[in-house]
């Protein structure tokens, strides 16, 4: 079997009737005799005969025309069935009757009689038998009348039928009749199911459904002709080698697939064995069924328009569950079904709207999103109605999502569309409420997102804005109000517009007038009282005054503060100047922003002059740079500072921040910095001094500031270098004047005081520093270097605290070098340390923490292993480590970790010393034990020989050591009392000697 059975199919124009093979009328009976064989066999053979006169009659008919009936079956037809069975019995008797007479009358005897009796009973019988047989083929035929009588076959009434049964009292099991009833069936199925790929008309299932019932027709008969036709499809489909015909076999198949799951409902699961006879799937007649049910309801939604009512909404229901319809394709196709209808307000409305006629264009554009808005708002309260349960599903708002109008291309006329309708709702001026739920509504319908639709609205609503304000300044409605805030909040009110969005169209209104007054160049006092009429009936702050006249007004100062920056240092004149000063003041600028503007494009150039000196090849000439800087800022930006404030600027020198008196003295030795303040006389003959009000404090980092200071400052100390010819090089010696423009380089820099120190005390030490590292070169101190480091001191004239550190980190450094290197060959202990500590030493920046670390650990060794059995916890935990500076819990575990490790190695040595009788190594190896087990206190230790370890506490016995020792070492050695009190109770009695002789110790 072919899968593509019940698949979809694409549809195709042509019509193919389909017929079953019960279609076909069986042949008249010709005698009553004939054999009743093959009644299947014998409908197919009269099927042309049938055609033909169908084609002949020029009436075309589903079952056919009316059949006639024979000379015998018409007796059969005259007689009810008592009569027939009276006649039955009178005819039989009357053969019997005969047969008996002409058997005597020839034979002449009696039992001849009632042979010949028994032979035309015989036949007589068989006569009977064969008119009874034919009563179920007339009864057959007569009910093919009563049919084919009915114009509409779905007219014929059940009672009808049941008096055709009646009247032959046939049963509907009978071959001939049941037959018929197949047959009528057949023809009637196949003649109501559409052929080809014409689809079903919807009323297919209740027509066949009241034929059926009419007709009385078991469901296993009826399922059975079913599943006949659609054997008949499946042949005919293997017979046809045409692609067109084949696809309308199976579209036709799908349909008898669907309708007859309609017509016997759940028994069709049983009734129906698609799958086993034409091994299709499950899946493949869902799909059937789906396709065909989506056909069935989109026929039913053509019928649904915009004036859609609940009992519609009730009655979809109603056809989707009786068409076998999913709840989610349904919904999907209703939206779509109401998509569509929206879509075609949508499209005349666009076509409107671009259409070149002008006049109604707009009024019907608005109609026909009216409509759209009425459709939407209908089925936005279906789907909150209380019944609603009862309705198709998918009622709910319209959505063009999916449809036409999804695309990025239609989207643009979605909002024209939004847009001349968002116009058309401000008739009088402003948006009412239902207007503006109407535009959320809309733009949900166009899929439109929050921001797009905010602004298109905002557009209009900007638009009428203007037009409003403008009309209450012209009639003077809005100057006339006792509160203009007020007024102007109403206004917003009434346009729905956010007051935010006023004040910014309130500033650029003031904004476009500003920019009118100030195109002479200055701001006259009429316009000043013009402006500040239009910022009193607005409502405008004077933060937002003020920044529009710094934009506006100061865009057009920055030109002329740029044009006289230009004219560099030889071209600032008086007509320069003028300028400046009439900027200053015709353009209503504050100071404040006067200087801010003027500080910008100063800074810029004060930028290029820092760029230009960091790029020089040399400290010499990115000093120039500096100095061309420093005479920029002297003869052209202190200049145009007094033209903008309209008063001469005196230059204001740093002054070094000092404190105290002695820090002054201290810091007034430094001979660069004393430099940099030159007296009275020096600075009446080189002129006044620059501004510092604009520098580049928040431009350049401190680290950037004070390198450029430094540049310029070695400059004053080295002087310029002079090539002269062949090769040789002069240095200028340079006068107090260069570090007059030092200082004003710093206050250009933005330096403090402070700063300005730190840098001259920085160079004074790096040359202090040189000279004081060549003569402590060996890192001894004597009185001589003594007298060489301070007449240095003197020279560079750095601070004698100042001096002493640098004196002092020089030795250190030496020191700690040496120090580090006793430490790792070992020449320094923990006692040289203490020493070192009370000289005053710093050993923490001498040596190093590992090494630290490293003598500790050496030290607790050698108390491990020193033989004397001494451990003081308060010597190794806290002094030596304070000592050391290390950590305290640190050195605990380090101590631990090294008694544990030496514990049993003490044992294995005292035992091998005792096997070499060496009493004072075995001694002093048991004090180390015991020491090891004061640290970190141990069970007893084995060994596998018992008698050493009991030569090993004779020995130590024979020490004479304290009591509390022998009795811990008794312990660690295992040894019970008993063997410890009779080894004591020897030695009391001199059994174990004492002397020194090596000989006397018993092993």
């Amino acid at each position: 079997m072919d899968f593509s059975l019940v698949l979809p199919t694409s549809s195709s124009p042509s019509r193919h009737l389909i017929f079953s093979p019960f279609k076909h009328t069986p042949i008249r009976v010709q005698s009553l005799k004939a054999p009743r064989t093959s009644l299947r066999c014998r409908f197919r053979l009269s099927a042309a005969t049938e055609v033909e006169e169908t084609v002949s009659s020029g009436k075309p008919s589903v079952f056919g025309l009316p059949k006639e009936l024979t000379a015998p079956q018409k007796i059969v037809d005259t007689l009810p069935p008592a009569a027939r069975l009276a006649s039955y019995v009178v005819f039989t008797g009357a053969a019997l009757a005969a047969g008996f007479g002409l058997g005597f009358r020839f034979g002449g005897s009696q039992a001849t009689g009632i042979g010949g009796a028994a032979v035309l009973g015989v036949a007589a019988g068989a006569a009977v038998y064969g008119i009874n047989s034919s009563v179920p083929e007339v009864a057959a035929l007569n009910l093919h009348n009563l049919v084919t009588g009915y114009d509409d076959p779905t007219e014929l009434k059940k009672e009808d039928v049941e008096a055709i049964v009646e009247k032959y009292g046939v049963s509907r099991q009978d071959e001939a009749f049941r037959e018929e009833l197949r047959d009528l069936y057949s023809r009637f199925v196949s003649s109501v199911i559409p052929p080809g790929a014409e689809n079903l008309k919807g009323n297919e299932v209740e027509a066949i459904i009241k034929f059926k019932n009419a007709l009385g027709i078991d469901d296993p008969d009826a399922a059975s002709v079913h599943m006949e036709i659609g054997r008949h499809m499946f042949r005919q489909r293997l017979e046809t080698g045409d692609r067109e015909a084949d696809v309308e076999q199976r579209r036709a198949f799908q349909k008898l697939v669907y309708v007859s799951t309609l017509v016997f409902g759940e028994a069709s699961k049983f009734l129906l064995p698609w799958k086993r006879i034409f091994k299709v799937t499950d899946a493949q007649v869902d799909i059937a069924i789906r396709d065909n049910a989506q056909r069935l309801f989109a026929v039913k939604l053509n019928s649904v328009g915009r004036d859609i009512g609940e009992t519609q909404l009730i009655d979809l229901r109603s056809s989707q569950l009786l068409y076998r319809l999913s709840d989610e394709i349904a919904a999907d196709m209703f939206r779509e079904h109401t998509r569509k209808l929206a879509e075609e307000n949508i499209s005349t409305a666009v076509d409107l709207l671009k259409s070149r006629m002008q006049a109604g264009r707009t009024t019907q554009v608005v109609e026909e999103i009216e409509k759209v808005l009425a459709l939407n708002d209908l089925l936005s309260r279906f789907s909150k109605h209380p019944e609603s349960s009862r309705f198709v599903p998918g009622v709910g708002p319209i959505s063009l999502l999916g449809g036409e109008f999804d695309s990025d291309r239609k989207i643009d006329d979605l909002k024209l569309l939004f847009r001349a309708y968002a116009a058309e709702c401000f008739p009088n001026g402003r948006l009412e409420e239902q207007k503006l739920v109407a535009l959320n509504q809309l733009k949900n319908i166009f899929g439109l997102g929050n921001r797009e639709a905010d602004a298109i609205l905002l557009d209009i609503t900007v638009k009428v804005y203007r037009k409003r304000l403008s009309q209450a300044v012209s009639s003077g409605d809005l100057e006339a109000a006792s509160s203009k805030a007020a007024f102007l909040q109403n206004l917003c009110e009434e346009l729905h517009f956010d007051p935010q969005k006023a004040s910014e169209i309130h500033e650029e209104i003031y904004r476009q007038k500003l920019q009118q007054s100030v195109a002479d160049g200055e701001l006259s006092e009429e316009e000043v009282s013009s402006l500040l009429r239009i910022r009193v009936l607005l409502c405008i702050p004077q933060e937002t005054v003020d920044a529009a006249h710094a934009d506006i007004c100061g865009r057009l100062f920055e030109k002329v503060v740029k044009d006289a920056i230009a004219s560099g240092v030889d071209g600032y004149d008086a007509d320069i100047r003028a300028s400046v000063r009439k900027a200053s003041q015709g353009l209503r600028l504050t100071k404040e922003a006067s200087i801010a503007i003027a500080s910008k494009a100063v800074r810029k150039v004060f930028l290029n002059y820092v760029q230009r000196s960091r790029g020089a090849g040399n400290r010499i000439e990115a000093a120039k740079e500096l100095k061309k800087m420093i005479a920029f800022n002297t003869l052209v930006v202190t200049e145009l500072i007094s033209d903008i404030k309209g008063e001469p600027v005196t230059a204001e020198p740093i002054e070094v921040e000092i404190k105290p008196t002695e820090e002054e003295d201290e810091w007034e030795s430094l001979q660069t910095l004393r430099k940099s303040r030159p007296n009275k006389d020096l600075e009446a003959k080189l002129g006044k001094g620059g501004q510092t009000e604009i520098n580049l404090k928040d431009d350049l980092s401190e680290r950037d500031r004070t390198d450029l200071y430094r540049t310029y400052l070695l400059f004053c100390l080295s002087g310029e270098v002079t090539v002269v010819p062949f090769g040789a090089q002069i240095t200028t010696k340079k006068d107090n004047s260069e570090y007059l423009l030092l200082n004003q380089l710093g206050g250009i820099l933005g330096l403090t005081g402070k700063e300005i120190v730190e840098v001259h005390r920085n160079l004074a030490e790096q040359a202090f520093m040189k000279q004081a590292e060549v003569i402590l070169a060996d890192g001894q101190l004597t009185k001589s270097k003594i007298e060489q480091l301070n007449e240095v001191q003197k020279q560079v004239g750095l601070p004698a605290e100042y001096a002493q550190k640098v004196i002092k980190n020089i030795t250190t450094t030496k020191m700690a070098a040496a120090i580090e290197t006793a430490v790792s060959q070992g020449r320094i202990g923990i006692q040289q340390v203490r020493e070192l500590k009370e000289a005053s030493v710093d050993l923490d920046s001498m040596i190093s923490e590992r090494l630290r670390e490293n003598l500790f650990k050496k030290t607790v060794e050698e108390i491990f292993s020193s033989g004397t059995g001494l451990f003081d916890e308060e010597e190794v935990y806290l002094k030596i480590p304070a000592d050391l500076n290390i950590d305290v819990e640190k050195a605990k575990g380090v101590v631990q970790d090294i008694a544990k490790h030496r514990l049993s190695n003490s044992l294995v040595q005292a035992v091998a010393l005792l096997r070499q009788r060496n009493r004072d190594g075995v001694v002093a190896s048991l004090n180390d034990m015991l020491a090891c087990d004061s640290a970190v206190a141990s069970e007893p230790l084995s060994w596998s020989s018992p008698e050493e370890l009991a030569d090993l506490y004779c020995v130590y016995l024979k020490s004479i050591p304290k009591r509390e020792k022998l009795d811990r070492l008794q312990y660690l050695l295992g040894i019970n009392d008993s063997t410890a009190a009779m080894l004591r109770d020897t030695a009391e009695r001199g059994a174990l000697p004492i002397g020194n002789e090596e000989e006397e110790i018993v092993f």
